[in-house]
């Protein structure tokens, strides 16, 4: 079958540029010395992450129970759930999981941590815990210093549980390369207030997970990371090209979709909206438009609405027609990738 023949809108995958990108990753790792934990949440998907393990990843790392589920599922091991889960049902499937395969969940604070101990105590299982901290993005994290190591000593007692290290995310360190190459040295100070006060304490921390797909190629900079969790390289997106962090050429994920109407003027319709792209918007290059439409770049799509996209044609020398099949890159690939049940 050729694309063109799907049903649309549907979500393909290249694989010969999902194999150059892995490739390409770990290498990068390999040559800067840090363990490669990749984010599956990326591409959800079991083949997928065989293939990241194959070439010499150190674990992988999910977002959601489920996502821990189908990985320990499909027989892969070394899982981190790089979010802070609460509640009882959760943690009681994650309790279950450690009993079979080696966890590790990140928390930033006490009651999450007793009540994984809980879970871990009943089902005799045992789940190594990373002390999550704030090194700039001020979504989740203790401060660095003092409170991490107040949390990791409590964590040490209690039943379960075994403190393994930290985890940080480099969210913030985002833009052209220059940009990131100085918000990743910027961070570096941050680890090492972590890792200072552990010193002090006289603490070992085996585990010092951070990075990010943008963060990557400047991991070196950044001393005491152990490994980086990368997840958007693998397929890559629009938002990764401009910053300059790939090519067009290795955005692997493009999104099959059919003209459906061109009878306003000035105006494309196509079978794609929110419900297939998400309503995620640029967050870097042009910080506009949901896509980028591979026949006709000169065409944004400046709308969505659930099953529509609006593509501006006012200003295109691309000729469009109802039935016609388009490509689309998405903006954040992740959440794109999160809005189907399957890939081709």
């Amino acid at each position: 079958m050729n694309y063109r023949e799907l049903s649309t809108p549907a979500l393909t995958i290249d694989l010969d540029v999902v194999e150059r990108n892995l490739d390409r990753m770990a290498k990068r790792c390999r040559e800067q010395g840090i363990g490669l934990r990749p984010h599956t949440k990326t591409h959800k998907t079991p083949e997928v992450a065989k293939m990241q393990v194959d070439r010499g990843a150190v674990g992988l790392t999910v977002a959601k129970v489920g996502e821990a589920e189908a990985m320990a599922g499909a027989g892969l091991d070394d899982i981190l759930i790089a979010f802070p889960i609460f509640g009882a049902e959760k943690l009681q499937r994650i309790a279950q999981l450690a009993k079979a395969r080696r966890l590790l969940l990140s928390l930033d604070n006490e009651a999450t941590a007793q009540e994984l101990s809980r879970a871990a105590a009943a089902q005799e299982a045992s789940i190594g815990v990373l002390v999550e901290f704030d090194a700039g993005f001020h979504r989740c994290g203790l401060a660095p210093g003092p409170a991490c190591v107040e949390l990791a000593r409590k964590i040490e007692k209690l039943p379960g549980l075994v403190f393994r290290g930290l985890m940080t995310y480099f969210g913030h360190v985002w833009g052209t390369a220059e940009e990131r190459r100085d918000e990743a040295q910027r961070t570096a100070g941050q680890v090492a207030k972590a890792l200072d006060a552990f010193r002090d304490e006289g603490l070992h921390v085996e585990i010092v997970s951070g990075g990010s797909t943008p963060s990557a190629e400047f991991a070196h900079l950044v001393p005491g990371l152990t490994d980086i969790r990368p997840g958007t390289y693998v397929y890559n997106d629009m938002n990764t090209y401009y910053q300059g962090a790939c090519r067009l050429e290795d955005c692997a994920a493009r999104v099959v979709v059919t003209v459906v109407s061109t009878a306003v003027p000035g105006k494309v319709i196509i079978d794609a909206g929110s419900k297939t792209f998400s309503s995620d918007l640029l967050g870097s290059g042009p910080k506009s438009g949901y896509g980028y439409v591979v026949e006709a770049p000169d065409a944004p799509i400046i709308k969505l609405n659930e099953e529509h996209g609006h593509l501006d044609i006012t200003k295109s020398s691309h000729q469009f027609h109802v039935g016609e099949v388009l490509t689309v890159i998405p903006n954040h690939v992740c959440t794109c990738v999160n809005m189907h049940d399957e890939a081709f």
